[in-house]
This record gives structure tokens, sequence and C-alpha cells, in this order.
């Protein structure tokens, strides 16, 4: 299936190996869609990491009709990123996704199989 080409963003300036090895991705499967009833755009995740679950909340209302589809899957999170309060939640970590930048409809960023919850990237 071809797809209709994209404005890609450009490539973003280098940075050193060890940089990238402080980011810290993982595997988390989304067990919980909740909706914030205040935003027009956020949603709360609750996703499990196999060792621990975290609240994640991620702009997706304005992007799926239905932001409920995605629990059960599993999807990439950057989890070392410092909590951050927003509208009164905090977020404990950021749902990784393909698209938004280049201003297309953003798709889950996953595994190609069912792999641990907590698995690292990389």
């Amino acid at each position: 299936m071809l797809l209709k080409a994209a404005k890609i963003a450009p490539v973003r300036p280098a940075i050193s190996i060890d940089l990238l090895n402080k980011i810290d991705i993982r595997v988390g499967t989304i067990e919980l869609v909740e909706d914030i009833p205040s935003s027009e755009k956020l949603v709360r995740l609750i996703v499990d990491f196999g060792d621990h679950k975290r609240r994640i909340l991620a702009g997706m209302k304005r992007e799926r009709s239905n932001p409920k589809e995605v629990e059960g899957k599993q999807a990439l999170f950057v989890v070392n990123l410092e909590p951050k309060r927003i509208m009164g939640e905090v977020s404990e970590g950021m749902l990784f996704d393909i698209g938004y930048a280049d201003g297309i409809t953003p798709v889950l960023a996953v595994p190609e199989r069912p792999v641990p919850s907590g698995t690292r990237a990389g």
C-alpha cells in the first residue's frame, strides 16, 4: 500500500550516543484510558510497565474518535522524564507516537509482536 507523501520535519541536530543512552524508552501496556473532562485534548492513560503502573497524560482526544480503542495495546513510552503537572494532573512519562510532528494523524509506536511490559527499547 502506497501512502501519500507528507511534509516531513527536518532531521534534528546530531546528539551524542551518551545523551541518547540517557533516555529510557520502554514498552508499556495501556490498561485504561480515562477522559479528562476539563481538557479538550488530554486523556489519562494507566500504563503497566511490568513491575509498576503509571499515569501518563496523552493528547489524543482530537486524534481519535474513540481513544479507548488503544486499551490493551502495547506502545513505547519515555519513562524517565520528570513528572509534569498538566491541568491539575500529574503525568509520569510520555507516550511515543508517530506523525504528530509532521502534521499527520498520529499512530502509536508499537512493538511488532507482544513483549513483556517494561522491556527497554534501544
